[in-house]
Formats: C-alpha cells, sequence, structure tokens
C-alpha cells in the first residue's frame, strides 16, 4: 500500500500491534538510546515516545527494526517482490507486432507512471517560521556518551546540481551545533558532496532537509540508485503511487509535501566546521573532522510534529533492515550485468561493506575473479572490502554452508586476491589512508584442472533421497522429541 504520510504508517503499526507509546518520561540524551538499543536487539516493537523531557514534541523510532515491519513499510510481504517487479521491467522489449505492443502498454504505463508530482501546498507547511525558529524546538537525539553534539539521524537531504539542474536526496546526518546551524556530514564519493562540490560561483548551495516522510521515500533516499534514476520516482515506483512536492519558501527545492518537518537553507562551500564523534553503524565512533556547515533561513512543519529519529551503533540496530531491503531490491540489477550471479548477502555483522557473499553458476576457469572485479566496479559495490565467491550448490544466506564452503573449497596461497590502492568507505577505520585501502578476494568455489587443480575433488555428502522422504515420514513415530525445522 501506498502510505500518505508517516502518520498512516504510525497507524497501521499500532492496528496490528507492532507499536508501543511509551508515555514514561525519558531524555532525548542517551536514555532513548540505550531503551532502543535494547528493544532492536530483542527484535522489540515500533516506539512512539510522547513524553520526551523538556520537549512538546514526540519521538518516533525503531519503523523498520524487524524484517515484518520492513516489508509492511514498503506495501509487501517479502522484499523480493520489488527486485522481481524491477526484473519484470529490465525485460520490456520493443513490441515485435501491434498485438505485442498492446499488451505491453500496462507495463509501459507502470515505467511512465512514477515521477513525482508537484503540488501548490501540502501538510509540511501547516507552520512557516521565517523568523524566530529555533532546532532547540525538536527532540534531537545526543545518542552516544562521547558523540560530539545532538544529531539528526534520519534527514532527509534535498540539493540541486547547478549544471545540471537535477535535484537529488541522499541521507547524512546532521550534527546540530546551535539553533540555526547544523554539520552536513558529506562523505566524498556521495551525490550531495558531487553537488556541493559543482556549486554556483557565490559558493553556496541551497539545501532542504526533509524530517518524517512517508517509509518508501525515506528508505528510498538511502537507496544506491544510479545517477540518472530520481529518488523519488523510485520512491514513487516502491508505492505504486505518485510522491507529492511542494517547492520550498526560500529555496529553489521540492521536498515531500506529507513530511513532518522542513528545513530550509544554504551551505556555503568555503566553509568548514569540526563534526563528530559520532556513534556509527560500525560499531565505533567515527572520528572528528572538518565538515560543511548548513544555515538554516526558515523551518516549515505540520502541527504537532512527529520528530522521526533512529540510532546506529554496534550491530544489529534499525539499519541493518534498511540495509537487507537494498540487498534483495538491487539483486536483479547485478544479474543484469552479471547474469551468472545466484544470490547475494551482505551480513548485518559486517556492516554490510565489510563483507560481500555472493554465488554463482562457474562456467569457465577464473570465473570467480571475474565477478569479484565486476562488483567492485559497480556503483557502491566498490565499498565491499571483502568478497567470498561461492559454487551455486551454497546457500549464501545460511552461514554455516558459507564458512563450510569457504574453508573447505580455498587454499590461501593460490585463491586469495589482495588489490591495493582501492577506494574505501569514509568510515573504514582500518585503512591506513582516510578513503583508500585494500581490497581482498577469496574464490571459495572448486577448482579443475583447468585452473591448475590436478587432484580429484571430492563429492559433498548427500543422503539418498529415497531415504531422506522414508524417514520424513517415520519421523514423528521415531519419538526423539525433537521438532524439526521446514525448510
Amino acid at each position: 500500500m501506498a502510505y500518505k504520510d508517516l502518520r498512516e504508517f504510525i497507524e497501521v503499526l499500532e492496528k496490528k500491534g507492532l507499536l508501543k507509546r511509551i508515555k514514561t518520561e525519558v531524555s532525548a540524551e542517551l536514555e532513548i538510546t540505550e531503551i532502543l538499543d535494547r528493544v532492536v536487539k530483542n527484535n522489540g516493537p515500533a516506539l512512539l515516545f510522547e513524553n520526551v523531557k523538556g520537549y512538546k514534541h514526540p519521538v518516533f523510532a525503531n519503523a523498520f527494526g524487524t524484517m515484518e515491519r520492513m516489508c509492511l513499510a514498503l506495501g509487501v510481504n517479502n522484499l523480493d517482490e520489488i527486485g522481481e517487479r524491477i526484473r519484470k521491467l529490465l525485460e520490456f522489449e520493443a513490441p515485435s507486432s501491434l498485438w505485442e505492443g498492446i499488451k505491453m502498454i500496462p507495463k509501459v504505463a507502470e515505467i511512465t507512471s512514477f515521477p513525482p508530482k508537484h503540488v501548490n501546498s501540502g501538510p509540511c507547511k501547516e507552520v512557516i517560521l521565517r523568523d524566530g525558529f529555533s532546532l532547540d524546538e525538536f527532540p534531537v537525539l545526543k545518542c552516544w556518551p562521547e558523540d560530539g553534539g545532538r544529531f539528526i539521524t534520519l534527514p532527509l537531504v534535498f540539493t540541486k546540481n547547478e549544471k545540471t539542474g537535477k535535484q537529488n536526496v541522499g541521507m547524512y546526518r546532521m550534527q546540530v551545533y546551535d539553533c540555526k546551524t547544523t554539520g552536513m556530514h558529506w562523505h566524498i564519493h556521495k551525490h550531495g558532496a558531487r553537488d556541493y562540490a559543482e556549486a554556483a560561483e557565490d559558493g553556496k548551495i541551497e539545501v532542504a532537509v526533509a524530517i518524517g516522510a512517508d517509509p518508501a521515500v525515506v528508505y528510498s533516499a538511502t537507496a544506491p540508485l544510479p545517477d540518472n534514476i530520481d529518488e523519488m520516482m523510485f520512491a514513487g515506483f516502491i508505492r505504486k503511487k505518485n510522491v507529492e512536492l511542494v517547492k520550498c519558501e526560500t529555496v529553489d527545492l521540492y521536498v515531500p509535501a506529507h513530511a513532518e518537518i522542513i528545513l530550509e537553507g544554504y551551505v556555503d562551500a568555503k566553509e568548514r566546521r569540526i563534526e563528530g564523534p559520532f556513534g556509527d553503524h560500525t560499531g565505533y565512533y567515527s572520528l572528528a573532522d572538518e565538515f560543511p556547515v548548513f544555515h538554516i533561513t526558515c523551518i516549515t512543519h505540520r502541527k504537532n510534529p512527529i520528530y522521526h529519529a533512529t540510532v546506529v551503533g554496534i550491530p544489529p540496530m534499525e539499519d541493518a533492515y534498511l540495509g537487507k531491503a537494498t540487498e534483495r531490491i538491487f539483486l536483479p540489477l547485478m544479474k543484469t550485468q552479471l547474469p551468472e550471479i545466484v544470490d547475494i548477502n551482505l551480513p548485518v555483522e559486517a556492516v554490510f561493506h565489510n563483507l560481500c557473499i555472493v554465488s554463482i553458476k562457474k562456467r569457465y576457469p577464473g570465473h570467480a575473479k571475474k565477478v569479484m572485479f565486476a562488483l567492485w566496479g559497480m556503483g557502491q559495490m566498490m565499498f565491499a572490502k571483502t568478497i567470498i565467491v561461492l559454487d551455486d550448490d551454497v546457500n549464501v544466506q545460511d552461514m554455516k554452508e558459507v564458512l563450510w564452503a569457504a574453508t573447505t573449497r580455498m587454499d590461501p596461497a593460490t585463491d586469495v586476491t589482495i588489490i591495493d590502492g582501492a577506494p574505501t568507505d569514509t568510515l573504514d577505520h582500518a585503512s591506513p589512508l582516510p578513503n583508500l585501502g585494500s581490497k581482498m578476494g577469496i574464490d571459495a568455489t572448486r577448482k579443475g584442472k583447468d585452473e591448475g587443480f590436478e587432484r580429484e575433488w571430492p563429492d559433498a555428502l548427500k543422503m539418498d533421497t529415497a531415504v531422506k522422504s522414508k524417514i520424513d515420514k517415520l519421523w514423528n513415530e521415531l519419538g526423539l522429541g525433537i521438532s524439526l525445522k521446514k525448510s
């Protein structure tokens, strides 16, 4: 379903018993983080903190903190459904006849109906503050003890490229410096940083920040989309309904009309300020460094706005489910370029970009290395520090199978590839230089003579199918008291 706004999603969560209202007074400094950390790691519900000490606005968090809620947020029963829709669209070809063209009309209509819809106004403009506004009105969290301050953790940051005129949205944390300025944590590899680098001659770039949008819009701001795909169009594709955008009051940008809070302003290319430390999704504090500064010129918001936040830290946290959504949704796109891929797993425990496990239908010598290098050249997959390539008989989602195959089918001297001088994620603290380090690829596929392996490769143990079926039928009669998991 397409949620009109964040509030409708909250209502659905509550009706399904997936939301808990917290009426006890708690502090936005550390206390909400401690509660969320415990709740997320125990598969607990989404939380609406209605009594935040010193604030009149509630905090909504852990919206996506289970696979069930992640699916509900994107309107599917299984995240692979979105990937399947993408796969079908990628099969689109020119019709061979008039009748074939007529049959393709619904698919063409689906493709062309996703662009965002510009509207004259929206709930995000119920309150317009050009003067006398303050970030101190909102319960921005200080998450961890050594954090440099309070951080806006789920901002949808809208920019426009001065050269192309195209609007972009990404998610970059924002440290609150005072009531009208924040940091803008743009990593050099991100689209927002590119727009910033190509700012106008006066050195300023207009920025708008939305807080508290509908879940498909929030997710799309995190998605690793190609440059030519508009995030709001992608959100429309996910929700099967156009996203409504409204023009800002003081900047030439369009933002979600049904968002809870909009911050308008600019970033000056000549101004930088120390930002951080920040307790990050790596499980470490990302170090303090200089980043651009965002100056707020106007705040608009709904009446009685809900402040939407998340907390990152030692995984698994809420962002794990956003990451898993990306893994499943974008797998078909990877397969269009690498059809030999069977499945892929970016383990939460490895912070996604530190480890990529992929299974392939191996057809020729060196095939595993070809896949490694192709993945490293594919958008944000360049951040994958380690790639393990396995045969297609291994379920990459089952770490028991992965570890068994990876350690029994790999010889360190011949099957490990190290490359140096490669780009790394800005938050990779192990690389000797910021943004530059090394990669490791492990070919854990079975080798043959065409790859210099002269020994006979043993068969893996496998029980006779008829015997397995017979024991399945006799299992309960055996009285072992063990309930078998259904595969």
